[in-house]
């Protein structure tokens, strides 16, 4: 059997002017089939919209995930600031579960003073706490995914966000591939690349499904720089990452974060489909 991809955009399609609860028609009259409602300068969503959304998302058959506030940080030395990220996300998982979010996908935060293996040490007891505390209210059925980064400043390589989902049952990866490759430095370039970053999910996750991010992306010595669209030319090459996931068989779903988030989301969706009428 084929393995199951869905695409779709981070946010509204451009240029789209109505209500994100009627998004997901259009969605899918554009033949794609994933959203990641975007929470990232505040969760500012009434309950009875977030109904609506998972029922017109079913409706439609689109695939949700929700991703929180850029300026969470777990891993803060500030405990108002450690406290405020745990409380957000607390909330986000809440309103997550009321649209039907399959993921809870987050940034965890930046080292700091505390050097990289204090500032994961921090991530992974917050992250106990905001568990604990979804446990204590009674939610229980919720996945939380931590996104590997695209600055060095930041908590999330590949290993790091391995280690916090091998921590805990409720914690799967945001494998986001633009940032693994500005983080290294350009270092994915062909299929390879992508086989090395989903054998090392599969061998210590004992995972076949994959939350990904896609783009293109400029790069410096210390990472990310800026998201482009995929006729831009900036790497990583997405063609590889379609060869690896179908070839692999792994189910997965991909959201494209490019500045044309919609059109890039259809190129995806077609090499997609054109690989697959090759199998």
């Amino acid at each position: 059997m084929l393995p199951l991809i869905r695409v779709g955009p981070a946010g509204n399609p451009v240029g789209y002017r109505g209500s994100t609860v009627n998004v997901f028609g259009k969605i899918r009259a554009m033949g794609l089939d994933a959203y990641e409602y975007q929470a990232t300068y505040g969760l500012r969503l009434k309950n009875e919209n977030a109904v609506r959304i998972h029922e017109n998302s079913v409706k439609n058959d689109v695939l949700v995930s929700m991703h929180g506030p850029y300026y969470i940080n777990l891993s803060s030395a500030k405990k108002e600031t450690v406290e405020k990220s745990i409380e957000r996300l607390f909330d986000c998982v809440v309103t997550g579960k009321l649209m039907g979010a399959y993921r809870i996908v987050f940034h965890p935060g930046f080292y700091g003073e505390q050097g990289k293996a204090g500032a994961l040490d921090l991530c992974r007891r917050a992250l106990g706490e905001l568990i604990e505390r979804l446990h204590g209210a009674g939610i229980r059925e919720f996945t939380l995914a931590p996104e590997t980064t695209g600055k060095r400043s930041q908590v999330g390589s590949l290993d790091e966000i391995i280690k916090l989902s091998e921590e805990f049952d409720e914690v799967m990866p945001t494998i986001d591939f633009a940032h693994i490759h500005a983080r290294g430095g350009g270092c994915i370039r062909d299929a390879r690349g992508y086989m090395e970053i989903l054998d090392r999910v599969e061998s210590r996750l004992g995972s076949h499904q994959l939350h990904c991010h896609f783009t293109g992306i400029e790069y410096t010595d210390a990472g990310e720089r800026k998201h482009h669209s995929l006729s831009e030319g900036y790497g990583p090459p997405v063609e590889p990452l379609i060869e690896v996931l179908v070839d692999g068989g792994w189910e997965a779903t991909i959201i494209s974060e490019t500045p044309m988030k919609d059109a890039d989301a259809m190129k995806i969706k077609a090499i997609i489909n054109e690989y697959l009428k090759r199998e």
